[in-house]
């Protein structure tokens, strides 16, 4: 699935001065494409479930880190939701007609968009609670937290509704193609619109409010009394920070290549048939970032990996194995903590 009317599935692109042949690209993607979104579908929805099912079995969702977590695994449920689809399509042609691919488009684009929007109030959350403690006792609220999820989902449906509207389906040369059609009058508006959009609200304001919260948290961490927890919590992060600019830097940077072609010299055929394939690989590695989510913010906290373990030791393990022995202890309920110079007495979970 892509932003462009360049579709990297198109057999010929007709956006440039000469009809360009897309050929190649597509039977690139019609091996390549297929594998790589099954790996990153069965992966990242196995993941993304489980932290659902603790956060609501287990932590009984009363915090607002809890709710924004939830929020945070739809969100790529929803997006993964649509890859086996996109799979399909790489390897073939759209064949599910223009209500589907609509649709499709639709889950695509809000699960990503509310994917990012969450981890922007996740970072605002954490900032909250390490840096101003005493007013996050207050604002940090579970109806609060449902409150401005709320309002999460509405703007994520409002940014995606270009992409929705001027995607559908029809017949391009010899197939069927689940792609953008811009007005012809407004075409170069609306493209560059919408890659621009891409890359500010994809890239440039989560890693603003990451830089801006995170500095705040390192001061306040940098004056932590136990040095140990300290640098484990800094170290946490440094790799949300790293992580989330090594799988979505590259695409949107191939995106504006790609959008703004003829601006960097980059408009021939050959050239744009090479930033289709690039297109291909840094959009496939981001949307694996999905993946990574449940990793790095709930995996990484013991406190989290108690929860999953005591569950399947209560729900899934004595109920097909009683007698295993290995089970038989009931999980450890340590919990990784910080104490700041700001909070006194205020506890604050490194790993959610």
């Amino acid at each position: 699935m892509d932003y462009q009317t360049t579709s990297p599935f198109y057999d010929i692109d007709y956006g440039m001065s000469e009809p360009c042949q897309k050929t190649d690209v597509r039977q690139i993607a019609a091996r390549l494409l297929p594998p790589l979104y099954s790996l990153v579908f069965i992966s990242g929805f196995v993941g993304n479930l489980l932290v659902a099912l603790v956060l609501i079995k287990c932590k009984k969702l009363k915090s607002m880190t809890d709710i924004y977590l939830l929020n945070l695994a739809i969100s790529d449920l929803l997006f993964l939701l649509t890859l086996p689809f996109w799979a399909h399509y790489a390897a073939h042609q759209w064949e599910l007609g223009n209500t589907m691919c609509r649709l499709l488009t639709g889950l695509y684009f809000i699960g990503f968009f509310s994917g990012i929007f969450f981890i922007i109030l996740l970072t605002i959350d954490r900032y909250l609670a390490i840096v101003h403690a005493v007013f996050a006792l207050k604002a940090r609220t579970v109806t609060f937290g449902l409150m401005t999820s709320g309002v999460t989902w509405a703007v994520a449906v409002f940014v995606s509704l270009p992409g929705i509207i001027f995607t559908k389906s029809q017949k391009e040369g010899t197939r069927f193609t689940c792609s953008p059609h811009y007005p012809p009058s407004q075409y170069h508006f609306w493209r560059n619109f919408q890659a621009l959009k891409m890359t500010i609200l994809g890239l440039v304001l989560p890693l603003l409010v990451m830089i801006i919260c995170y500095s705040g948290i390192l001061k306040t961490l940098l004056r932590c009394r136990n040095e140990k927890k300290r640098h484990k919590a800094v170290r946490l992060i440094f790799v949300i920070m790293i992580m989330y600019f090594l799988f979505w830097a590259p695409y949107n940077i191939v995106l504006l290549l790609s959008t703004f072609q003829k601006s960097f010299g980059l408009d021939q055929c050959s050239s744009s048939n090479r930033l289709d394939q690039a297109m291909q690989v840094t959009e496939t590695l981001g949307m694996t970032h999905c993946c990574i989510n449940p990793v790095i913010y709930a995996f990484v906290g013991e406190k989290f990996r108690n929860y999953l373990l005591g569950y399947f030791r209560k729900h899934i393990v004595r109920r097909f194995c009683k007698s295993c022995p290995v089970f038989q202890g009931e999980a450890p309920k340590r919990v990784n903590s910080i104490y700041t110079g700001s909070t006194g007495e205020q506890e604050i979970s490194v790993g959610l």
